[in-house]
């Protein structure tokens, strides 16, 4: 007989062995057949084993029992009888689903990327996921990385997936080309190394600390940015933080927007550093950091185009010396014309110059060479690919900053060594937290208990003792009460924490909140699958 699905669970009890089967009605092959007996019926088969022989498999009655129609039991029953086995045997889990650079052209991470001020909504999405209980976005010119706490690793990676292929355009087998997957202490440490800018394109780079940041200012309030992702998010700014301080990594490295300046005087000829025509468009966080990468280099007159002046006025205050020249975005092609190097950084939707833009502006200055610069950092991209089929023209992205850390190779690593030692102390750290958290309900329990203990007796107490005592004894009696309660579960309570800060070993702990649990019965009558499982049935029927 051929199942396409199906079950089976056993359980031991005495002599009984209880095997539930739930058979494909479309395998049965005529009605005249034994199999048709079973036709949308769930079997309970109840084993007994021969009591001569000690293996259970061996000597064997079996008798069929029909059970209701599987299309009777709820939805929760029905979950909870064909996952929760494989769910409960391990905790929830953080994934990471990511795409950067190092595994993605442009061209893909274009159209995943998400704009800051759509992570709350994506958020919320994600966590309506069947398996996902929360969320965050981290999204940048360089990386579109998704980081969930999932009820189940598998299920939950290929509803992201989906949602990613679903919200970008771009086919689930496109996507499983490109992306990355990594597990709890594994996702852990890659978010460190991220805001640590070991994974950056250029090493120790400041700017995607300060995007991680951004993903907790955006996340604090909304719901699905939960304890586990913020408590990573927040512990990565933690070590961010201290490997740029004990590694002096970010020294002499560079952000996206000085690789793209370094990149940019590589192809230009030494002499014309000075004097080659620059052009800046887009005044934002990316264009400003180009202006004044510029300014270092040695560059003292250059052209900024930006849909307003006012941010030109800011950067032309603070950088005093510089010749900076504001144009409006109505006269880009015309100031693209006087340029040698135009550099763009805006947050454009759609490209800024397509072929038809560039094919007839005349020649650069034949001092640099005679070929005009595109020096694009944006993602989208507001230079289109197209625009490399014009000769006198040349596009560069930010898969072609690669040139520019080819240098120093060897400090780097140095440093990315000492880093590493680092986050793998942090790392630690961070699980140690995060499996502290198992014990919470049971503290939360244990307290609990104990304060209804205390409620009850100090109301006995204080009626025997009548109405007429003074609030100074009621309150004396109250203090006494809660102070005998709170030294009897110190003890307890320091045995079921778990953060590092001793020699107690997680298996400990978790030993230990067995043992209160079973002393004072603390075990809930639904498991936190369970309500977990129902929170997502309750959530999707609304």
């Amino acid at each position: 007989m051929a199942f396409s699905t199906g079950f089976a669970t056993a359980l031991v009890a005495g002599s009984k062995v209880e095997t539930t089967l739930l058979f494909n009605p479309t395998s049965c092959c005529s009605s005249s057949s034994p199999s048709s007996f079973l036709k949308g019926q769930q079997i309970s088969l109840f084993c007994k084993p021969n009591r001569s022989d000690k293996r259970i498999q061996r000597g064997v009655r079996c008798e069929a029992v029909s059970a209701p129609d599987v299309s009777t039991i709820s939805a929760l029953e029905q979950l909870k009888t064909s996952a929760a086995d494989r769910y409960t045997k391990e905790r929830s889990s953080i994934v990471v689903i990511g795409l950067s650079i190092h595994t993605t052209p442009v061209e893909m991470r274009e159209k995943l990327a998400i704009p800051e001020a759509e992570w709350p909504r994506a958020i919320g999405e994600l966590c309506g996921l069947n398996h996902i209980e929360e969320a965050a976005v981290l999204s940048t010119c360089n990386r579109m990385e998704i980081y969930v706490v999932a009820l189940s690793q598998h299920r939950g990676v290929k509803e992201v997936t989906e949602w990613m292929s679903k919200t970008s355009g771009i086919p689930v087998s496109e996507l499983c080309e490109h992306r990355f997957l990594l597990y709890n202490n594994d996702a852990t440490q890659h978010l460190f190394e991220v805001s640590a800018g070991l994974d950056s394109l250029v090493l120790g780079e400041g700017q995607i600390l300060a995007q991680v940041k951004q993903v907790v200012k955006v996340g604090q309030g909304v719901v699905g940015f939960g304890r586990n992702i913020s408590g990573l998010f927040k512990h990565a700014i933690t070590v961010g933080k201290r490997v740029r301080t004990e590694t002096n990594i970010a020294s002499g490295a560079v952000s996206v927007s000085s690789a793209a300046v370094e990149l940019a005087l590589m192809k230009l000829p030494e002499s014309s550093h000075v004097t080659a025509r620059m052009l800046v468009i887009g005044a934002g966080k990316m264009g400003k950091l180009v202006i004044k990468h510029l300014v270092a280099k040695g560059c003292t007159k250059m052209v900024v185009v930006n849909r307003s002046e006012e941010r030109v006025a800011a950067i032309r205050e603070e950088l005093k010396g510089v010749e900076i020249i504001y144009k409006p975005l109505s006269e880009m092609l015309t100031s693209a014309a006087e340029a040698d190097v135009v550099f763009t950084s805006t947050a454009s939707e759609t490209p800024l110059f397509l072929k038809e833009h560039v094919v007839d502006l005349p020649p650069a200055d034949p001092a640099v060479g005679g070929l005009r610069l595109f020096v694009d950092i944006s993602v989208p991209r507001n230079v289109g690919s197209c625009i490399t089929d014009v000769e006198t023209a040349r596009v560069y992205n930010v898969d072609n900053l690669k040139e520019v850390v080819a240098a120093n190779k060897e400090d780097r690593l140095r440093k990315a060594m000492e880093a590493k030692a680092i986050i793998g102390e942090e790392s630690k750290q961070f699980e140690a937290w995060r499996d502290s958290l198992e014990t919470v309900p049971t503290i939360k329990k244990l307290r609990a208990y104990a304060e209804r203990i205390r409620t009850s007796e100090l109301e006995k107490c204080l009626s025997k003792m009548g109405d007429d005592i003074s609030k100074k004894t009621r309150r004396a009696v109250d203090d006494l009460s809660r102070g005998i309660m709170n030294k009897l579960l110190h003890g307890p309570m320091q045995h079921l924490r778990c953060d590092g800060s001793d020699s107690r070993t997680l298996d400990e702990t978790l030993e230990n909140m067995h043992a209160l649990n079973r002393m004072f019965g603390l075990e809930s009558d639904t498991t936190l699958f369970e309500q977990k499982i129902r929170a997502k049935i309750e959530q999707t029927q609304k």
